[in-house]
């Protein structure tokens, strides 16, 4: 059984640990730091065979050189990209298999131009989003335009609902404080970020969310709906679905 574990590195990023029952083998996703990985690798007797990076980004990348010189993985990221040490480039539609499970490669551009998401289908299905998808909340457009990022996001909220979403960040509780004041109507918001605040002051993560959850919570995704449209036309936007994903991003921006 193929089991995902959270590697906490920097301040608030999630290097995510795939490993199988009764296999030493490992593969990581983002490793932005190296020495959170080896430490795990030594502790455990775990032997590191297979690197899925999502995007260029030093906090999702910075650890490749070392891991590559040290373990000599395959690191499978995306082919428009200017990361040097992937040996497998990948684009949209390609499949992959990791730890005995096939991933589905999915362009996610908007964060940066190269993001790519990486999907195994299954019972649940997994999810490794980077920076595209976060709990309650999308990531901040650096290189890609509000459109691209609008299309990424509905492509990724078109899952299954019980698909699990292992995002690269723990950014969950500011992005439902942001949430909150874009769907002030969404009741569920309120019981969510109490139960946010009790898991991370027990020091443990918001995630992995689900697909189900984040179309529930998420105003990213819910930009369809005439309430959260109805908060953005405060801020200008249209009441159309892409205008008001502008608008909330570039209000997220400020918040």
């Amino acid at each position: 059984m193929l089991t995902v574990k959270p590697l906490p590195a920097f301040q608030d990023n999630y290097i995510w640990i795939l490993q199988q029952d009764n296999d030493p083998q490992i593969a990581v996703v983002d490793p932005g730091d190296a020495a959170p990985v080896i430490e795990y690798i030594e502790r455990n007797e775990r032997v590191l065979t297979t690197i899925l990076v999502t995007h260029h980004h030093k906090d999702h990348t910075g650890g490749l050189k070392e891991l590559a010189e040290r373990f000599n993985p395959r690191i499978i990221g995306p082919a428009n990209s200017v990361i040097d040490e992937v040996t497998d480039p990948v684009s949209d539609g390609d499949t992959v298999r990791v730890m005995g499970r096939a991933f589905e490669v999915l362009a996610t551009p908007g964060h940066t131009l190269d993001h790519v998401s990486f999907l195994a289908a299954g019972t649940p299905s997994l999810l490794f989003c980077g920076d595209t998808l976060f709990c309650a909340g999308c990531g901040r457009l650096f290189e890609g335009t509000s459109k691209q990022m609008f299309s990424s996001l509905k492509r990724l909220g078109s899952l299954g609902d019980d698909t699990l979403v292992f995002a690269g960040h723990e950014y969950t509780q500011a992005n439902v404080a942001f949430a909150r004041a874009a769907d002030p109507d969404n009741t569920a918001l309120e019981a969510f970020e109490k139960a946010c605040e009790r898991e991370r002051s027990l020091g443990r993560p918001t995630l992995p969310s689900t697909i189900g959850r984040e179309k529930t919570l998420n105003p990213f995704l819910r930009t369809d709906r005439p309430d959260v449209q109805a908060t953005a036309s405060t801020q200008g936007a249209a009441d159309d679905a892409l205008s008001t994903f502008t608008t909330l991003r570039s209000w997220k921006d400020r918040f």
